[in-house]
């Protein structure tokens, strides 16, 4: 990134010279991050981070086939999409939410039971940020294109994570970030499908094909497409050590017999463990070890007076015994078998203390 913020720094939508490089960089970014998820250059739009993205997929959606009047999403959507979709109530669509199983697992079922032909959108993310479990993208795709209806998936916890291929997956938009894949943070993605003409999300300029105006933030798209190549390169070799990882924090807890739930599915992204732990405290449990420098989040939110499960474990009806204490543990291929055995420990020690 470091040549396009000392040196190189001109606006590459410019027609001079020294604009050239900035085009050059760009077009690259593009190829590498269309490479990485099977689409094709033309098919990649550059925008400030998966929330914009998602909010483009669904708003410039909601502004197509005026004939078709529902959108249906599930519950446990980020909140960039749940939001997203409710906004659309105020220009008189309607909403339909699509439960989930114990995992976290959006059955096909499911979507064929709630969808019609009025349905304009259905939007399910790829694999879920709170409890790591993957959906069958594929298939649901199947299903709302059977019906008319457009398919888009918030793949902001997938991309460089797991293998993806939009063809494979029949999406007609996907969504990224690139800070979930190492790269850096206000710099994201969406794919569009070649031949949707969905509408802009913002007006001006001309830039990425007078799609999305606004100069282009061309150090960090150099980033993320980097941090995208990199990850992508190294997806099998990178899961196989996040899942011993993980095999050695639960087998710590297991031997220590720790009353806990394990949330989400076997088919999850690799580094993402939710852990309920049964009459324990999530918000306790984030302070107690942050204290000693381990740094996680939890699976419920305090308004300052009560502590709220968050929507995706309600969805999933884990027991509140469980639920509200309830921390997430996200590991990366920098982190080490020695700092897993530290957090095994200290949870073990908090627990058995409390």
């Amino acid at each position: 990134m470091k040549p396009f913020l000392m040196e190189q720094y001109a606006n590459a939508s410019q027609p001079y010279s020294f604009a050239h490089p900035a085009k050059i960089a760009l077009k690259n970014a593009r190829e590498t991050v269309a490479c990485s998820i099977g689409a094709s250059p033309d098919e990649i739009f550059f925008t400030s981070g998966g929330t914009e993205s998602d909010n483009w997929a669904i708003k410039g959606a909601a502004g197509l086939f005026p004939e078709r009047t529902e959108l249906i999403t599930s519950e446990i959507e980020h909140h960039a999409v749940l939001h997203s979709v409710n906004a659309m109530t105020a220009f008189g669509l309607s909403i339909q939410y699509l439960p989930v199983d114990r995992e976290g697992v959006v059955h096909p079922s499911a979507l064929r039971n709630l969808i019609t032909g009025k349905t304009k959108l259905v939007s399910v993310m790829l694999s879920n940020n709170e409890v790591g479990t993957i959906e069958p993208i594929s298939e649901l795709a199947e299903i709302a294109h059977a019906q008319g209806a457009l398919f888009h998936s918030d793949a902001v916890q997938s991309v460089g994570h797991i293998p993806i291929n939009v063809r494979e997956l029949g999406v007609d938009m996907l969504s990224a970030s690139a800070h979930k894949f190492n790269g850096p943070k206000g710099i994201g993605f969406l794919y569009v499908k070649s031949g949707l003409d969905i509408p802009p999300l913002n007006d001006g300029g001309a830039q990425e094909f007078r799609k999305r105006a606004g100069t282009e933030n061309i150090a960090s798209i150099v980033g993320m497409a980097t941090a995208l190549k990199c990850c992508c390169s190294h997806l099998k070799e990178t899961g196989n050590y996040l899942l011993k990882l993980e095999s050695i924090l639960l087998s710590m807890l297991d031997d220590a017999k720790v009353d806990y739930l394990r949330n989400g599915a076997k088919t999850h992204t690799p580094g993402n463990i939710s852990l309920s732990f049964k009459d324990a405290q999530g918000e306790l449990l984030l302070h107690r070890l942050d204290l000693i420098g381990i740094c996680v989040s939890t699976g419920s939110a305090c308004d300052g007076q009560n502590t709220q499960i968050s929507h995706v474990l309600k969805a999933m009806k884990i027991p509140e015994e469980y639920a509200f204490g309830t921390i997430r543990v996200s590991l990366s291929k920098d982190n080490t078998e020695e700092e897993v055995r530290k957090i095994g420990n200290a949870l073990i020690k908090i627990l058995k203390s409390s």
